[in-house]
C-alpha cells in the first residue's frame, strides 16, 4: 500500500502520543479540517478481502469503501435500497433474480463497473470458501455451478438462480453482506498467483467502487481511508479517514478531551459518563444485532430436567445488570432477534423471583438445589454478569462455579458441546431473522457428529418440531406472515429453550460537536464514515 505523506504522520503515532497525553503534555488543537480521525479497537482486521474478511472492523471498512448491489436501509433496516444495481425482478416461481446495474459506474481505478464483475465477484467468494462463503452457497451455490447461477447476462444484467423459493426479503439481506460486495475484476486479475483470485494481493490492497477507497493498513496501528472521486454517488465531504488503533477507553476519552481526535469509538460506561459533561463533545448510539446470553448444556442430567431452564431465568437480577453492568452500552432484551429486525418480539417477561424458581426447581425434583460451572471469556461486561448470575443462583440453591479463560479456550470447549454453562454473544451475520432462527432454533442432527453445529447444537437441544418451522419460516415469501413466524418461534423458545437471553448490545460513540452528519448504524457495516463533514 501507499504510504502516508508526511504532513499527517502525527496523526498516527498511537503509542508515542498516548503516552505524551497521559503525561499531561499538550498536543495539537485540533485534527485537519479535511480529515477525520477516529480512535477505534482496529486489532480484529486480519484482512482486507471483503471475500474473507469476517471482523467487525472490517466490516465498517469495507461498508465504506466497497459497493454491493444492494445496502440496507440504514433509516428502516428491515428494507434494503439499490446500490449498483438500478432495478431488480424476481422470477414468478422464487428462483430467478434479474439485477439491472446503474448505467456509467467506475471502480476507484477508473473501470467501468459492469455485470461481469458481480458474477466473477460472487464466483470469487464462493470458490475461495473462506468464512463468510456460507452466505452465498447457502442458496445453492458450489464451485462447479456457480457461473452459470450467478452470471452477466449482457454488461448491465446480472442473473442470480437460488435452489429454493426463499422469501425474498432473506435473499436481498443475504446480499447486503460484506461477502457480497463487488470487486474489480479487471484490476485484482492482475494479481492473481496460482489461481488464487487475487487472494494474497487483496488481503493488503483495494479493488473497490465505494465513496471510500482505502489507502493504507498497518495491523494494530491505522487504516486510512481516501476519497473516490470516481464514486457514482454524492462524494464524501472530506478528504480522507484515519482510524488510530487505541485500545483503552480512557485512552480514548482523553484524546478525545484534547480535541486530538474526532470520534471516540470504544468508550466504556465510566468515561462515557464523564464525556458528555463536555460541551464541546456529543454522543450517539445505535442497536446493534448482537445479543448477550447464558447456554445451558443439555447433556447435562440436572440441565436437561423439564423446568429447569425457566427456574433459572427466574434466577437472574435483570434489573440490576441493566443498572449496573451495561448502562449505556445494552438494554435488557429477553428475545432471540435482536431490535430492528423482521419479527423481532419486544417481550421481557422474566424477572428475578426466587420464590417462583424454587418452586419450579423442586417440581424437577431438585429441591435443594444443584451443582453447575460456567464458563466465562475474561472480559467485561460478561465477567461481571456471570458474577451476578452466580450470586442469584445462589439465594436458589445453585451453587455455580466460573470458570474462567481467555476467548480461544471458551470458545474450543463451547464448540466441543463439554461446558455445563456458558456466557456469550451472538451478533447476526446479515440482517434477516434468519441469521438468528438458524442458530438458536434450528438442529437438524443433535448427534456429536452433526455437521450443522448451530448454537441449538451446541447445547445439544434436540428440537425437531422447532427445526421445521424455522425452515418453514425461511420459505415464507409473505412478510407479514413470516414475521408472525419468527414471532411464534420467539415465544416458544421463551418458554422452553436452555438459553437464557439477556441483553441486545448498544453501541457509543463520542464525537467533537462540530462533526456533522455522523450517525452510528444498526450494523456494523453500516457505520458509514463517507457522509461526514466538519
Amino acid at each position: 500500500m501507499n504510504q502516508i505523506n508526511p504532513k499527517f504522520r502525527l496523526l498516527l503515532g498511537s503509542a508515542a502520543l498516548s503516552a505524551t497525553l497521559l503525561s499531561g503534555v499538550p498536543a495539537w488543537a485540533e485534527t485537519p479540517a479535511d480529515t477525520l480521525v477516529e480512535a477505534f479497537a482496529i486489532d480484529d482486521v486480519i484482512t482486507l478481502d471483503p471475500a474473507e474478511a469476517f471482523e467487525l472492523t472490517t466490516g465498517e471498512i469495507n461498508g465504506n469503501t466497497y459497493d454491493k448491489l444492494v445496502r440496507l436501509d440504514i433509516s428502516d433496516p428491515s428494507k434494503v435500497v439499490a446500490d449498483v444495481a438500478e432495478s431488480w425482478t424476481v422470477s414468478d416461481d422464487g428462483l430467478t433474480y434479474t439485477f439491472k446495474l446503474k448505467p456509467g459506474l467506475k471502480f476507484a481505478s477508473g473501470n467501468p463497473v459492469t455485470a461481469d464483475d458481480v458474477a466473477w465477484s460472487f464466483e470469487r467468494a464462493v470458490k475461495l470458501d473462506k468464512s463468510p462463503a456460507f452466505i452465498l452457497t447457502q442458496f445453492g451455490l458450489k464451485p462447479d455451478n456457480v457461473t452459470e447461477k450467478a452470471k452477466a447476462t449482457d454488461p448491465s444484467t446480472f442473473v442470480f438462480t437460488v435452489d429454493q423459493p426463499y422469501a425474498p426479503s432473506f435473499v436481498l439481506n443475504c446480499l447486503t453482506a460484506t461477502v457480497a460486495s463487488v470487486v474489480d475484476k479487471k484490476l485484482v486479475s492482475e494479481h492473481v498467483v496460482n489461481d488464487d483470485f487475487g487472494w494474497a494481493w487483496l488481503k493488503t490492497a483495494y479493488a473497490g467502487s465505494g465513496p471510500m477507497k482505502i489507502r493504507d493498513w498497518r495491523a494494530n496501528e491505522i487504516i486510512v481511508l481516501e476519497r473516490n472521486d470516481n464514486y457514482w454517488g454524492t462524494k464524501a465531504p472530506l478528504m480522507r479517514v484515519i482510524y488510530r488503533h487505541v485500545k483503552e477507553s480512557a485512552a480514548q476519552r482523553l484524546l478525545l478531551e484534547k480535541g486530538d481526535i474526532d470520534i471516540a469509538r470504544n468508550l466504556e460506561p465510566n468515561d462515557l459518563e464523564q464525556v458528555v459533561k463536555n460541551s464541546d463533545i456529543a454522543t450517539t448510539n445505535a442497536p446493534k444485532g448482537t445479543v448477550y446470553y447464558i447456554s445451558l448444556n443439555q447433556k447435562n442430567a440436572d440441565l436437561a430436567k423439564p423446568g429447569v431452564s425457566e427456574a433459572l431465568k427466574y434466577l437472574v437480577d435483570y434489573d440490576a445488570i441493566g443498572e449496573k453492568l451495561i448502562k449505556g452500552i445494552g438494554e435488557i432484551h429477553q428475545t432471540f432477534l435482536p431490535k430492528g429486525v423482521l419479527g423481532e418480539l419486544d417481550e421481557n417477561p422474566y424477572k428475578l423471583d426466587v420464590a417462583k424458581a424454587k418452586e419450579l426447581l423442586e417440581k424437577a425434583g431438585l429441591k435443594d438445589g444443584f451443582t453447575v460451572t460456567m464458563d466465562v471469556r475474561n472480559n467485561q461486561p460478561v465477567t461481571g454478569i456471570a458474577e451476578s448470575v452466580q450470586q442469584t443462583f445462589a439465594q436458589g440453591g445453585v451453587k455455580m462455579e466460573i470458570i474462567p479463560g481467555d476467548g480461544k479456550q471458551t470458545l474450543t470447549k463451547y464448540r466441543a458441546r463439554t461446558h455445563d454453562m456458558y456466557i456469550g454473544q451472538w451478533g447476526v451475520d446479515y440482517w434477516d431473522p434468519n441469521s438468528n432462527a438458524d442458530t438458536f432454533t434450528n438442529n437438524p442432527n443433535n448427534s456429536d457428529e452433526g455437521t450443522n453445529k448451530t448454537l441449538a447444537w451446541r447445547n445439544a437441544w434436540d428440537v425437531p418440531d422447532l427445526t421445521k418451522e424455522t425452515k418453514a419460516a425461511l420459505l415464507e415469501r409473505d412478510g407479514a406472515k413470516r414475521a408472525q413466524m419468527y414471532q411464534d418461534l420467539q415465544k416458544k423458545v421463551l418458554a422452553t429453550s436452555p438459553f437464557i437471553m439477556i441483553f441486545q448490545q448498544i453501541e457509543v460513540a463520542g464525537y467533537r460537536s462540530n462533526l456533522k452528519g455522523f450517525k452510528l448504524g444498526p450494523s456494523f457495516d453500516t457505520n458509514y464514515v463517507f457522509n461526514i463533514s466538519k
